[in-house]
């Protein structure tokens, strides 16, 4: 059966999808189990890595930030540092690094990206996360707030970052960040047609998809079928829409490219077989209840079983398993629902990551071409 739905925007889909990795800076690899991962989170595996994403298609790369030792991640590089290095050992490549407001003042990190953006001549991200580990809050002294609460202040955290970026002789007053008659200087690298480093904001919760319609740049949504992403990229279009602004989507895919689809299950069944359980199930205790904590029951892995958490973003929920073929008619049939991004994880990620921009981004590229021409690539499976 061919793929019939149309996008929800025809423009978008003129566009040439953008993908990303991401950046192994934490231990484990990106699934919770003891299959082996030939995947290092050291500097010189990363900067190899990243050499190799950008030469074969890869656009972003976003760090991710971990501080406690826990749930599979025992050791951890911190996301800002790391994303600094590979920028500075890349020349495409953009790095987003992820942040926790709470834990940063967003002056101090505009300060930082505005640095690594000069550096690497207008490449540097971030991306906002709310929070949903406990620990690293009161652990530290610092209050935790309630799931709403943390998307206000990441909703202030993002407006100072912008005002900081984009003005001088900044003015703001929040519930949480006050900025009186404050300047930075350098600004953004100037980058045609970005007025500033880009912003990301992910999260699954109506709190997380208001922030990401009236305030991000980008709007990242965990592993989702087809269903699941539609029905986020209609509630964060509409708040975007009500705010007079348009926004981005990434989602997040765990991909598993081999010569057969039976193949490609079989090593997704082994990966669950070899699951960590004492590890998938505290980080399910952990974050679960950022769902369970919201009025409406929506939140980040509120619905996810053991196997979703396995892959703690989710990302077998994208079904990107199978040949090259079959994985990019998919992407393509997503893309055509309005994802703009796709943001990756592998098993082995040197060897798979380079596998994949060589055999599946130009398969990608040719289905575009057909999606531009005929508005429908031919043989897009549903």
């Amino acid at each position: 059966m061919t793929e019939q739905t149309p996008p929800h925007d025809p423009a978008s889909t003129h566009e040439p999808l953008k993908f990303a990795y991401w950046v192994p800076n934490v231990s484990g690899g990106l699934v919770v189990s003891n299959i082996e991962q030939r995947t290092s989170w050291d500097y010189d595996y990363n900067v190899k890595l990243a050499q190799t994403a950008e030469r074969v298609g890869f656009e972003y790369a976003l760090s991710q930030v971990r501080y406690l030792s826990s749930y599979g991640a025992a050791q951890q590089h911190e996301s800002t540092s790391i994303s600094l290095a590979l920028l500075l050992a890349t020349e495409k490549l953009k790095v987003i690094a992820a942040v926790h407001p709470g834990l940063w003042e967003p002056a101090v990190l505009a300060k930082f990206i505005l640095t690594a953006d000069q550096f690497s001549k207008g490449r540097a991200a971030v991306n906002v996360v709310s929070g949903w580990f406990k620990d690293e809050y009161t652990k530290l002294g610092l209050p935790w707030l309630e799931h709403d609460e943390r998307y206000r202040r990441s909703a202030e955290f993002i407006e100072v970052l912008r005002k900081l970026w984009t003005e001088e002789n900044v003015q703001f007053h929040g519930d949480f960040y006050r900025v009186n008659d404050f300047t930075l200087r350098p600004g953004p690298y100037p980058v045609p047609g970005r007025p500033h480093p880009e912003i990301f904001q992910g999260g699954n919760s109506t709190a997380a998809r208001f922030n990401g319609g009236a305030h991000s740049d980008w709007y990242f949504s965990n592993g989702k079928d087809f269903d699941g992403f539609t029905e986020q990229y209609d509630d964060v279009t509409r708040v975007a829409a009500e705010h007079g602004r348009t926004v981005r989507f990434g989602l997040n895919g765990f991909a598993i490219v081999r010569d057969t689809e039976a193949e490609a299950r079989e090593q997704l069944r082994e990966i669950i077989a070899q699951a960590d359980p004492a590890s998938v199930e505290g980080f399910r205790k952990s974050v679960q209840q950022a769902g369970a904590s919201t009025a409406d029951r929506k939140g980040m892995w509120a619905d996810s079983s053991f196997e979703d958490l396995v892959q703690y973003n989710d990302g077998f929920r994208t079904q990107l398993f199978g040949p090259p073929e079959q994985v990019a008619e998919r992407i393509i049939a997503y893309k055509k629902r309005g994802v703009d991004l796709f943001l990756l994880g592998f098993l082995h990620f040197q060897e798979e990551l380079e596998a994949f921009g060589e055999k599946v981004i130009p398969i990608v590229r040719e289905l575009e071409a057909d999606l531009a021409r005929t508005g429908d690539p031919i043989g897009v499976a549903r």
